[in-house]
């Protein structure tokens, strides 16, 4: 691997006291080994059994990166907020500490207030797998092609190719109110911009759809560090081009010309979010990237279905669901559960588009009703 170092300023506080401290930032340039090209150093004439070599392409994975240990920057005032704004612009050679800084918070910088706390590693690695909270190999994901897990606690989500980790991003997913459901889904289509066609206001690059009635999805939008979407992964923009052009869409039925479930990218949503926390997450309170490794499943494939309540597909979706009981259960065995918390109430799916219609017609109705004269 090839290095290089720069010298950037960076805001710490000590005692309450805010200065500007130079500290030694190492970029790497990380290097992605494809499946099976692990290279092996073995004496001419060894033999190797297949689990053999197995075992040593994972060991190789897992050990491709050095402990990177976290520290915490208190943004106490506007000069620190500026100083960070600086040590991590989105131009130049900050660039890859702009990116580290907005994986690790799972925000982007401009939600970044007076008051925050921000989470900044001792190392700059710009093959960002080295800040990963899934397990750089996966056994479970060894005979899949391709997978996409996604954890609503860390805000994250992971790609594997047959059980290596190839891609480690930030999330922002659904709010409690219309969250982002356990369980397993399966890419249908993407779009390279999308309009919604709840809210033609809502402008949705690189979407990658994994659930067709519910319109569940992948998309760029904006990032503020804390599950706030209607069931939808938000990413940044540069992983939410890699991932529409590395996912496999659905396979299309011949004859009828309609979708094959589950015949796309499988994609799991393997945890919900703690929505007691008031800010924030637990990615802020770690110190190293090598204090959590997310347990996975051991076969995904047979992971159930995601539940999805019938409030949460709007009402012109719904005469294509499959297994149409199953939506109306879904709300009650979620909250038995403990997926849904007691006194939460989920939103209804609205269509923006209709209610501005409506409220278009009764205004000009109303218009017109003034305009007539008076008998």
């Amino acid at each position: 691997m090839s290095r290089r170092r720069i010298l950037p300023s960076v805001v710490l506080g000590v005692s309450g006291i805010i200065f500007l401290s130079t500290m030694l930032f190492i970029y790497t340039d990380g290097q992605r080994t494809g499946a099976g090209q692990i290279a092996m150093s073995v004496d001419d004439g060894d033999t190797f059994s297949e689990e053999q070599r197995k075992q040593q392409r994972r060991d190789s994975i897992e050990r491709r990166f050095a402990p990177i240990s976290y520290y915490r920057v208190p943004i106490r005032s506007k000069s620190v907020l500026d100083s960070i704004r600086h040590v991590c612009a989105k131009t130049g050679e900050s660039v890859p500490a702009y990116r580290v800084m907005r994986l690790l918070n799972r925000k982007d910088l401009q939600y970044v207030r007076v008051g925050d706390t921000l989470v900044m590693p001792d190392t700059i690695v710009t093959d960002l797998r080295a800040y990963s909270v899934f397990p750089q190999y996966w056994a479970g994901g060894d005979t899949i092609p391709k997978i996409i897990l996604v954890s609503n606690a860390w805000q994250a989500y992971a790609c594997y190719e047959y059980g290596e980790l190839v891609r480690f991003a930030a999330c922002n997913s659904g709010e409690e109110r219309k969250p982002s459901f356990p369980g397993r889904y399966a890419v249908y289509w993407r779009q390279r911009l999308r309009i919604s066609s709840l809210n033609d206001e809502w402008k949705l690059p690189f979407t990658v759809n994994f659930h067709l009635q519910a319109g569940s999805a992948f998309h760029q939008f904006d990032m503020p560090g804390r599950p706030v979407s209607h069931s939808c992964v938000r990413q940044f923009i540069e992983d939410a081009e890699w991932l529409f052009k590395w996912v496999r869409v659905a396979r299309k039925d011949t004859v009828r010309h309609v979708y094959i479930p589950m015949s796309g990218t499988p994609v799991i949503i393997i945890d919900i979010f703690d929505f007691s926390r008031r800010r924030g997450g637990p990615w802020l309170e770690l110190t190293s990237n090598s204090l959590v490794r997310l347990d996975l499943p051991n076969d995904p494939l047979a992971v159930e279905e995601a539940l999805i309540p019938i409030s949460q597909v709007p009402k012109d979706s719904r005469g294509s669901l499959r297994n149409y009981k199953r939506y109306l259960t879904a709300d009650s065995v979620l909250r038995e559960r403990g997926v849904i918390r007691p006194h939460v109430k989920l939103l209804e799916t609205i269509d923006y588009n209709e209610r501005r219609a409506r409220k278009a017609a009764a205004k000009k109705a109303a218009a017109l009703k003034a305009a007539q004269p008076k008998k």
